[in-house]
């Protein structure tokens, strides 16, 4: 076996209802990060969208904060897909706050925001955003961090990854080591008012990071392996039930570990063509980033077959038990498998649903080609001819 390193967040909690607790646990994770005697550390920034402030859905973990004696301000500007701008209006009301901790809770976007501000309200004055883009470019010591995932899918809770808007149609991808969370509370109770539709897509992006995670090229490994093998038997043996009956707490929590557990897998085993192309579809055309990964799933699963049919074979054991055959047989049962979830969930599958025209290929393909860093986690490469192919069989 080749040596291997795997990186993960420091301390993980699954309870059901931890949210309406938040008092006690932010009590305990400060006193674990050395906090709790000093009065400053008791002021906090809640890093949110404007949905989770309007519906109410946090208010609760707010109000027992307050009552505990801590002084939370709420940053609740963040948007899908975040702008830089957005960042740095955050580390503003962080700076303004001077808080000693930061949390984030929502889904990827705010916990990727949250991560940010924790290093750049804590960082030397020099310290740009820009500095951080890249593969751990800086290193930074940063505040407190504290996630707290509202929808099974990103995995970002868990990852040292965080994706920024750039420009009208440009991201930047930042991998750093510091990213990584200092504790991750799981609550399921946070899922079940998710719509059928965001269940689905997010759900889907789960299964992305755990099938891509098995099959990276670069830092796949046996624990990477084991996590993206399970989550990919929670997942998908409960994506259905979540999308058909919210409600149900049992099947929510299993979906949100499994998320979780692939986030683990793909912060050691990084993800590679699937979200490669799945960018542009978010940056240039604003569709969500869990059904851009739909968008082009099995068409770059056919094209990468000729170098991974083995492994996706025993990903089809895992979500299909029962199926057998040759390599070949089970490979296409995965892919087919897939199809069907997709179509069973309602996830569009044509990049013509979304107003696509065949004219924007070439964009959609050359803007493929900068996701270098991913492109080379595939099984496969990939050239520009093969990427507009893969658009044309999305079409």
């Amino acid at each position: 076996m080749a040596d291997y390193a795997f990186n993960t967040v420091k301390h993980l909690r699954v309870e059901r209802g931890a949210l309406s607790r938040l008092d006690m646990h932010v009590e305990e994770f400060c006193q674990r990060m050395g906090v709790a005697e000093q009065r400053a550390g008791r002021r906090v920034l809640l890093v949110t969208d404007p949905y989770l402030v309007q519906s109410g859905l946090i208010a609760p973990g707010v109000e027992v904060l307050r009552a505990a004696g801590f002084d939370v301000a709420i940053f609740s500007d963040v948007q899908p897909d975040p702008a830089d701008t957005v960042v740095l209006a955050a580390v503003a009301a962080a700076t303004v706050q001077r808080a000693a901790l930061v949390i984030g809770i929502g889904g990827g976007s705010s916990m990727d925001v949250a991560k940010l501000v924790a290093c750049l309200a804590n960082a030397s004055a020099d310290l740009q955003l820009s500095d951080l883009y890249g593969v751990n470019t800086r290193r930074v010591q940063r505040l407190p961090l504290l996630l707290i995932p509202t929808t099974a899918g990103t995995g970002s809770e868990v990852t040292g990854i965080a994706i920024v808007t750039t420009g009208e149609s440009t991201k930047a991808g930042i991998v750093n080591e510091s990213l990584l969370a200092d504790q991750v509370l799981l609550d399921a109770e946070l899922t079940l008012k998710l719509p059928a539709a965001v269940t689905a897509a997010t759900g889907i992006d789960a299964m992305v990071h755990a099938i891509e995670a098995y099959t990276s090229i670069h830092r796949k490994n046996p624990t990477s392996d084991l996590l993206a093998r399970e989550a990919l038997r929670l997942l998908s043996g409960n994506l259905v039930r979540v999308v058909e009956h919210g409600d149900d707490i049992d099947a929510r929590e299993q979906m949100l570990l499994g998320a979780m557990l692939a986030g683990q897998a793909f912060e050691n085993a990084p993800v590679a063509a699937v979200h490669a192309l799945a960018y542009p579809l978010g940056g240039i055309f604003h569709i969500a980033h869990g059904v851009s990964n739909a968008l082009v799933l099995p068409h770059v699963l056919r094209f990468n077959r000729a170098h991974a049919e083995p492994l996706y074979a025993e990903l089809a054991e895992i979500i299909v038990p029962a199926c057998s055959g040759s390599t070949s047989q089970r490979c296409d049962v995965l892919i087919d498998t897939l199809v069907d979830l997709m179509t069973a969930t309602k996830i569009p599958q044509r990049l013509r649903d979304f107003d696509i025209a065949e004219k924007h290929i070439n964009e959609l393909a050359e803007s493929a080609m900068t996701q270098q860093r991913l492109l080379r986690n595939n099984p496969r490469e990939v050239t520009l001819r093969d990427a507009a192919d893969i658009y044309r069989q999305a079409f």
